[in-house]
């Protein structure tokens, strides 16, 4: 029997990138796009690479190609660090594994490199497969901080908690991670909210325009925890626009929530360094009347619209950028 799993990217809503430093976000699942992983019983334990683990190129410039489109790592690190995690966690809890023998393959649409946790999402899948063949069952909250955990201690990747919370959860979640919660209950207080309280809102990406995040949030962390006052007020009106939105949200006022998303973005303009290319991707979108703001690092947006012609408007804009437009799909389709 083939045990087959799947997890999907997400988009920070408001509130990021808070969520590293004991804020509050918002995030939603966006399940236009997947990873997904197989796992099998076999006689040897075997983790089977994908497309963006080859190392067999037809010239120079489909290396550089590859590279410019994966990076300089696939995904299979993240599959051998999420099985030694998920080892560890068993034996960490007094959960006694069978010695059976599996093999590990994953595959990958998700765009890459462009703030949408296309990483945490083949992690959280993998572990998906693994609780099902081990029988193994494990909280959603504590299956986030294990996805966490595996590219922070495991693998040394930089990362806040936004995306792990999501993808275990799923749906719309509204997260605060203030330092109270973890002391109580190891984790941050959750909050699924309904995705049917949300206004229209569109996603934008593009691979050409992305960072990761470990260039990304080393300044910022550095400047908060040498405690630079304008950091420190960023943060703090982070949690307090993710705060205003949830209560938009929860009393039927999402059409509200526009500028607070604006203002995520704004406040992040004046902190960081960014981009030509994605500064006039969010400047396009507000043109034609949308609110624009990260879903990450960089290389993708999200934000309100009003109505078929203001999206067909953000879909010509952002077009002439070579900037994919869509939709967010949040629930399954069957429901």
């Amino acid at each position: 029997m083939v045990i087959k799993t799947a997890s999907y990217p997400r988009a920070g809503l408001i509130g990021n990138p808070s969520d590293g430093f004991h804020g509050k976000t918002i995030s939603l699942l966006v399940r236009n796009f997947s990873a997904r992983v197989s796992l099998w019983e076999s006689p040897d334990l075997e983790i089977q690479p994908a497309r963006r683990d080859e190392m067999l190129f037809g010239s120079l410039s489909d290396l550089v190609e590859d590279t410019r489109t994966f990076g300089y790592y696939g995904g299979l690190r993240l599959l051998k660090a999420s099985v030694k995690r998920f080892h560890d966690h068993c034996g960490e809890n007094g959960i006694s594994l069978h010695s059976r023998n599996f093999t590990l393959r994953y595959s990958s649409d998700i765009p890459p490199h462009v703030g949408m946790a296309g990483s945490s999402a083949i992690i959280t899948a993998c572990f998906r497969a693994l609780m099902r063949f081990y029988d193994v069952s494990i909280t959603p909250p504590t299956l986030a901080n294990l996805v966490l955990s595996v590219e922070t201690d495991e693998l040394r990747i930089p990362a806040g908690l936004q995306d792990r919370v999501v993808q275990a959860y799923e749906g719309v979640v509204f997260m605060d991670f203030a330092e109270k919660h973890f002391e109580q209950m190891g984790h941050g207080a959750y909050e699924q909210l309904d995705p049917k309280t949300l206004p229209s809102l569109y996603l934008a990406y593009s691979t050409r325009l992305s960072e990761g995040t470990e260039v990304f949030h080393n300044d910022i962390r550095g400047r908060f925890h040498r405690r630079e006052p304008d950091v420190v007020a960023a943060m703090e009106e982070w949690a307090d626009l993710t705060q205003q939105c949830r209560d938009l949200l929860t009393s039927g006022k999402g059409s509200r929530i526009g500028p607070l998303l604006d203002r995520n973005f704004d406040l992040r303009k004046s902190l960081y360094r960014l981009s030509d290319g994605n500064l006039a991707m969010v400047e396009t979108a507000r043109s034609v009347g949308a609110s624009a703001k990260f879903t990450g690092s960089g290389g993708a947006i999200v934000g309100t619209y009003d109505g078929d012609e203001m999206f067909a408007a953000l879909q010509t804009g952002l077009g002439r950028l070579g900037v994919e437009v869509i939709k967010p799909i949040i629930e399954p389709e069957s429901r």
